[in-house]
């Protein structure tokens, strides 16, 4: 990695803003229902913490579109840090203004302070030049942490970077290691399990790793698009208007000799009420009006035994539609199987990331990824905004060396 780092600055007794994710799920009563994200920067916070600088976090939760939402409101963030750390943490009903100079001006090193959610504010997702001097005047030195959202070309990520000394938190120092690792050294045999619903935003990642991967693992929604360009019937499941993708994906495969592997049965029912009831069956014989909504129990031993025998396995997205507990039977053993591993194991981040967590089997993983976008474009190759705009670390050269 050559970004600069906290490591790398001075932060004693600096006004330190931390562009951290604190975008948590918080359920109808407005209690938040996985911390992980939360948890996930306390190394960054508390490294500042102990050099005495002025953390000042910023984030945002949820969509508020521009709109005051007290729904959406970082308080409860702040509430959960404070107990999570046992440390003080100053809550600010502001993003911007004079009340936010004047809680930053109380400061002493040391302390913590939570802004409130920048996306009530339309100028944070336009990246609004007067609102990014607004968030940089109160800070010395801009840190990012939020992998999540390096993918946006926000105020608070690009925008904030380019008025201050920018440098990178402990945990998205962690992200870009770890995911940088299955791109350049993976340990082999190499295996990516994939889920979810779309295929369109796995689509350069696969291009991407074609060449380093031995297998390729596909249940989730996204399977009946794979079996649908295999000439499988599919009934009335959704598939993807780009069969040509998902073909020219399999062909790739057979041509690199990767292990590709589809589901061999799949759970199927013909509707999606609450009380919905499926039947496993062989997908040569899915019925006209079935929809898939996980992968069989044959699929289930068979990407257990590819998963046994591998050393590093990259997963991203439910085998089923997980929400609903008669059709997430599937990811869940996915989980247990992964969780068990002597092996490298990198959780892709979103609904992935919460399905672990919900689990209780984060701490089985090597990784468990914070960035849903920011991952899967990471490893398609791309250049993340929030990243190429912090400091680099400068290269030595070579005097005796012709350029």
């Amino acid at each position: 990695m050559d970004t600069l780092t906290i490591r790398d600055v001075n932060v004693n007794n600096k006004r330190v803003i931390v562009r951290v994710d604190f975008n948590v799920p918080v359920n109808g009563d407005g209690q938040i229902t996985d911390d992980g994200r939360i948890r996930a920067s306390v190394p960054t916070i508390e490294y500042l913490v102990e050099r005495g600088a002025k953390v000042i976090l910023m984030s945002h939760l949820g969509r508020p579109e521009g709109h005051y939402d007290p729904s959406m409101s970082l308080s409860i963030t702040a509430e959960r840090l404070a107990v999570i750390m046992r440390h003080p943490v100053r809550f600010v009903g502001a993003s911007v203004g004079p009340e936010v100079e004047q809680a930053v001006d109380a400061m002493v090193g040391g302390d913590i302070t939570v802004l409130e959610n920048l996306r009530f504010h339309p100028e944070e997702e336009a990246n609004d030049p007067q609102f990014v001097a607004q968030l940089a005047s109160v800070g010395d030195i801009f840190v990012d942490d939020a992998f999540g959202t390096a993918h946006r070309n926000h105020a608070s990520i690009v925008g904030i970077a380019e008025y201050l000394p920018a440098y990178a938190g402990l945990l998205l120092e962690k992200e870009i290691i770890s995911l940088g690792h299955i791109l350049e050294k993976p340990d082999r045999p190499f295996c990516v399990l994939f889920g979810g619903a779309k295929i369109s935003d796995k689509v350069k990642l696969l291009e991407n790793v074609l060449d380093k991967v031995d297998t390729i693992l596909v249940g989730g929604g996204m399977a009946a698009t794979f079996l649908k360009a295999n000439n499988y019937e599919v009934g009335k499941s959704i598939v993807d208007e780009n069969l040509e993708a998902a073909a020219k994906i399999m062909a790739k495969a057979k041509s690199h000799n990767i292990r590709l592997l589809l589901p061999r049965d799949v759970i199927v029912t013909g509707d999606l009420t609450p009380d919905a009831r499926g039947v496993c069956v062989p997908i040569e014989n899915i019925p006209p009006l079935g929809k898939i909504v996980d992968i069989g129990l044959l699929t289930i031993s068979v990407f257990t035994k590819e998963l046994e025998r591998c050393r590093t396995v990259f997963w991203n997205g439910p085998m089923g539609i997980y929400e609903m507990p008669q059709f997430s039977e599937g990811t869940k053993a996915m989980a247990e199987v992964i969780g068990r591993l002597h092996a490298t194991t990198i959780i892709g981040g979103g609904s992935t990331a919460e399905i672990v967590a919900e689990l209780k089997m984060a701490e089985k993983m090597s990784f468990v990824s914070t960035g849903g976008g920011s991952s899967m474009l990471f490893l398609s190759g791309e250049a993340l905004p929030g990243v190429e705009v912090l400091q680099k670390k400068k290269t030595i050269c070579d005097p005796g060396r012709k350029v």
